[in-house]
Formats: structure tokens, C-alpha cells, sequence
């Protein structure tokens, strides 16, 4: 049974109160989860993956936890477009530039996710964010594109990123530093299609998303691993934070059809909208795979332009 079926309890995050689901896995572990009750349950293909993460105690502004974080089944659908530079340039921090696939060229993304065996319980999450070229390097913007294509890598800044949990908007804002809200947030993945639904404040829609899911290919637990390096400012000083995805079952698609987006009145929508998108160029659908999050880290960047 999903997190949003069961009671509910009080826990304190750096000083703020969070409900989170009776019995869940952050009720029972506190992030330090046991491995084996995880690998019991039938949603989970295993764990092998996160037996060679081994987590750390740090202190952090939401208080002494455990990093990285663990999602041990999650499926995702990210359309990657064409954006004008100009357009990103504009919603970007000084300190960071457009990654440009060609002259006057970068990447938006519009990414919809759902955890649904975490160690901080079931949510859905949904991101708009812009590709970034490394902070602290100097190489032409097409060398480190093709860098991060053939390393599975890439480095980005987040303009929206709702979820529909108290502790994952907690976490998220306090400790990452991410721009989260909570928010009604549909997700549902599965081989046939993808489709998603993001609320406004009314209740009405912000942003809705369906789309065929492209053809799924099985790799084994490691074969397939991609890091994501975010950008965030946390209390003035700016920090990365890693992600890696073990993807399990996924597929991809360029220049697809079929993708329904519909852009209504909300923050995810507005901001979508400030990067004038040109052109879908990708599909990639995640419809088995696995996630570790680490905490933030302080990280160098150049002084604002």
C-alpha cells in the first residue's frame, strides 16, 4: 500500500515538523534502512545496486542524517527541447552559462518522476531545468556536450521542482537547496505510456504530460549507470549535488510523436515558458530503474559576469 494510504506521524527535520507515512520506511529506519527488508519487497528488483553505496552520517541544515539517499524503485520521463541560449542565459544565475548544441542553441528539460519504494517513502516529483555547461570549465560548449554524451553525464540548474510530500519539499528546499513546493502531482509510468499532471495552487492544471513510452530494453543492476551534477545556492555559498540513476528497464526516442504537453497557469508552466522552448528533440522513458541522491557539497564557481 502506497504512502497516501496510511496514517500518519510527526518527525522533526532540522527544526521543521513533517508528516510522514506510520510505519514507512523513514518512520522505521530514519534513512538508515535496512537492506534486506527492502530487498523483500516485490516492487523492489534488488539491491545489489546500494550495497556498494556505503551512506554516511553528516551533519546538514536539516539536521544530523544519512547521505546518500536511496530510491529502490523509480521510473522517469524526461523531453529533452531545443532552447534559445538568449532565453536560458536569462534565467541563469551569473555564475552559470548555457550548455549550447550549436550556436545560439541549448537544452531545456521537462523531467517527471515517481519514487515508489524510497527511504523517505513514495512521492512524485516533476523538474523544468536547463543543461549547464561544468561550473569552472573552460572548453568549447560542443566538447563538453559531447563529454557528457559519451559519459552518460551531464550538469544542470533547476527552475522548478514540486513534489506532492511535506518531507520531500523539506529535504529538498532546506538541505538541497532546490527550488520545491508541494504541490497534487500525478505520475504513472509503465511499458505503454507516460503520463502526468502537475496542480497549481487552485487546484486547476499547471502542467499535464502524456506520451507513448518508447520501447524498453532490460540491463543488469550497473550496466547502465548516468550522474546528474546540479547547481544550487544554499545560504549564499553554491554547492553540487550528484545523482546517479541504475536504470533497469528504459528506452528512448529522438524527434518523437504523440507527446502531449499542455502548459496551463502555475509556477512550472511560467517557467517553461521564460526558456521559449523550439522543438522536442528526445524522449527517454524510465519505466524500472533506481536512484542515489547525495547531500549537496560546497562547490568553486566562477564570480558572476
Amino acid at each position: 500500500m502506497s504512502s497516501t494510504h496510511r496514517d500518519k506521524v510527526e518527525v522533526d527535520l532540522g527544526g521543521r515538523t513533517v508528516t510522514v507515512a506510520k510505519g514507512g520506511l523513514f518512520d522505521r529506519y530514519r534513512m538508515d534502512t535496512d537492506l534486506d527488508e527492502v530487498a523483500r519487497d516485490p516492487r523492489v528488483p534488488g539491491v545489489e545496486f546500494f550495497r556498494r553505496l556505503p551512506k554516511t552520517r553528516v551533519d546538514s541544515p536539516i539536521g544530523p542524517t544519512l547521505t546518500p539517499n536511496f530510491y529502490y524503485r523509480m521510473s522517469s520521463a524526461r523531453m529533452t527541447m531545443l532552447a534559445p541560449s538568449r532565453a536560458i542565459r536569462a534565467r541563469l544565475p551569473g555564475e552559470l552559462a548555457p550548455l549550447e548544441v550549436a550556436p545560439g542553441l541549448g537544452l531545456a528539460s521537462v523531467i517527471f518522476f515517481r519514487y515508489d519504494v524510497c527511504d523517505i517513502d513514495f512521492y512524485t516529483e516533476a523538474a523544468v531545468g536547463v543543461a549547464v555547461k561544468p561550473a569552472r570549465h573552460g572548453r568549447l560548449g560542443f566538447v563538453d556536450l559531447l563529454a557528457a554524451l559519451k559519459n552518460d553525464h551531464l550538469d544542470s540548474y533547476v527552475l522548478s521542482l514540486p513534489v506532492n510530500t511535506d518531507i520531500a519539499q523539506v529535504r529538498g528546499h532546506d538541505g538541497y537547496g532546490f527550488p520545491k513546493w508541494v504541490t497534487g502531482l500525478d505520475v504513472d509510468i509503465d511499458a505503454g505510456r507516460a503520463t502526468a499532471r502537475v496542480a497549481n495552487d487552485a487546484g486547476e492544471t499547471d502542467l499535464a504530460f502524456s506520451a507513448p513510452t518508447p520501447s524498453q530494453h532490460r540491463y543488469r543492476s550497473g550496466e547502465r549507470v548516468s550522474t546528474l551534477t546540479s547547481y544550487t545556492s544554499i545560504d549564499g555559498a553554491w554547492h553540487s549535488t550528484l545523482s546517479q540513476t541504475n536504470a533497469l528497464s528504459a528506452g528512448g526516442t529522438s524527434f518523437p510523436r504523440g507527446i502531449d504537453l499542455q502548459l496551463g497557469q502555475g509556477r512550472m508552466s511560467e517557467d517553461l515558458r521564460s526558456l521559449k522552448p523550439i522543438r522536442t528533440v528526445r524522449l527517454d522513458v524510465i519505466t524500472e530503474g533506481q536512484l542515489a541522491l547525495h547531500l549537496p557539497v560546497p562547490y568553486s564557481v566562477p564570480a558572476a559576469a
